[in-house]
């Protein structure tokens, strides 16, 4: 079994063990965090032909009691051509999940983006393994 990513760790619902989401489409807040994912995954980064989540962009997703979702992530590179517009385009995917009532999509760069938080799919992808 590998060793989680960087991404897996940080991926979070803000909700305490027991506790459930008021949206009933889902069971708890981890559906609802799956489905999101699910969503992300249709993203892809505009000059590399993986997925986001895969790439490890995706840093941070929490979810709260009212179906808010506030999702941290990165880019390849700070000098990315789409950086001014691209967290437009994460949020449109996260609020195209049905619960989802708006999503806060914010770059951050510290840990700075490398190779190890892609996933073994994404390498593969890439010739990189």
């Amino acid at each position: 079994m590998s060793e989680p990513k960087p991404s897996d760790q940080l991926l979070s619902t803000n909700v305490t063990e027991g506790q459930d989401s008021i949206n009933p489409l889902y069971e708890d807040k981890e559906e609802m965090l799956d489905a999101i994912i699910a969503a992300l995954k249709l993203v892809y980064d505009p000059e590399i032909p993986v997925n986001i989540f895969d790439l490890g962009l995706i840093y941070a997703i929490d979810i709260d009691d009212l179906g808010n979702v506030d999702c941290k992530m990165t880019l390849t590179a700070p000098g990315c051509p789409v950086a001014q517009t691209f967290p437009d385009t994460v949020g449109a995917a996260i609020e195209s999940v049905d619960g989802v009532v708006e999503a806060q999509v914010e770059i951050i760069w510290d840990p700075p983006w490398t190779q190890d938080n892609m996933s073994e799919a994404a390498k593969l992808q890439l010739g990189l393994l």
